[in-house]
């Protein structure tokens, strides 16, 4: 798989891709990471993003165009700063961008933005959608035509915060602040919420998908290698549902395997091992007859955890959905 190994854009830092297929052509959704003075101070501010571009391939393989900046955050009347993972989707004759981003008090929301073509521009809706918190949307339409957002992240992504159902600010940083679950207590999955047709608001309020362990027990927090983390993202093959995520301070990309969009989940294996830089971010998608996993490191900026690159590689996924550890930099 080292063919694939380089980054698809280098002309700018580019992470946490999403990819569909629009109009015949592969889209990619990405932040755009942007170079600073960073300061660490665990809750994420190193990741100081303000803008989308989108890029397209006509196919496997061709050249990589950059479309130019599809929504910058001085054009989203609510958000305040922090435009991180991205993704989009087609209905109703019109293409849907979805972002998280900080409102003016300093929490995450999930905002939508409406254009008539895959690349954009993209004119944001006034508000966030309403009920939506934590960071890293990802949208998938069912064969009924029925759509479902998934979405959460620990730490600086906030998610942990919602326990309640209401935001408990708290400390923001790590790992003192951190107070999610820990040891045994069952760990923190993302949420799901089923979208109406206008596609910038949600049925009923969010849920928690649950994962489970090979027992039917639910993942515990100290099963760092197998609890969800942040970056959901769903695909569909032979009527099973696949939730795959990153474990966050583990590095690995999981997946886990439903029944039902809405889960449980059952924990199946491992997607990616660990990449250069700290984040893990990806994305799954069919382009004709192959599956491709799409994800970032940070090898172009020579391992600087806030500069990174999306890169993508063909994904062996067998018939009863069994997937092919992706190992980076093998040759």
């Amino acid at each position: 798989m080292s063919q694939f190994n380089k980054p698809l854009v280098t002309h700018m830092y580019t992470a946490d891709p999403s990819a569909h297929v629009f109009e015949g052509k592969i889209y990619i959704y990405p932040s755009h990471d942007l170079e600073h003075a960073a300061t660490d101070d665990h809750s994420g501010q190193k990741y100081a993003m303000q803008d989308y571009h989108v890029f397209s391939m006509d196919g496997i393989g061709m050249p990589c165009e950059d479309h130019g900046e599809a929504l910058h955050i001085k054009d989203v009347p609510w958000a305040s700063e922090q435009m991180w993972a991205p993704d989009a989707a087609f209905k109703n004759g019109k293409y849907y961008f979805y972002f998280p981003a900080k409102d003016k008090e300093g929490i995450f929301r999930i905002g939508a933005a409406v254009s008539d073509k895959p690349m954009g521009p993209f004119k944001a809706e006034p508000n966030y959608i309403e009920g939506s918190y934590s960071i890293d949307p990802g949208v998938f339409t069912d064969e009924d035509g029925r759509t479902y957002m998934y979405c959460g992240g620990l730490w600086g992504g906030q998610l942990e915060k919602w326990r309640t159902g209401e935001f408990v600010r708290g400390d923001e940083t790590m790992p003192a602040g951190y107070d999610g679950p820990q040891g045994d207590e069952p760990a923190l999955g993302p949420w799901v919420a089923e979208m109406n047709d206008d596609m910038v608001s949600f049925k009923a309020k969010p849920q928690e998908v649950k994962i489970l362990d090979e027992n039917g027990e639910p993942i515990k927090a100290s099963d760092t290698d197998r609890r969800y983390f942040e970056a959901p993202c769903m695909h569909k093959l032979g009527g099973k549902y696949y939730l795959s995520y990153s474990t966050g301070d583990t590095h690995l990309i999981c997946y886990a395997e439903s029944g039902s969009p809405l889960g449980p989940f059952t924990y199946k294996g491992v997607v990616l091992e660990p990449v250069v830089g700290w984040t893990n971010h990806h994305y799954i998608t069919q382009f004709k007859d192959k599956w491709y996993l799409f994800y970032h490191d940070s090898s172009l900026s020579g391992g600087v955890d806030h500069l990174r690159c999306i890169k993508y590689t063909e994904l062996e996924i067998a018939h009863d959905g069994t997937i092919t550890t992706v190992k980076p930099y093998a040759d």
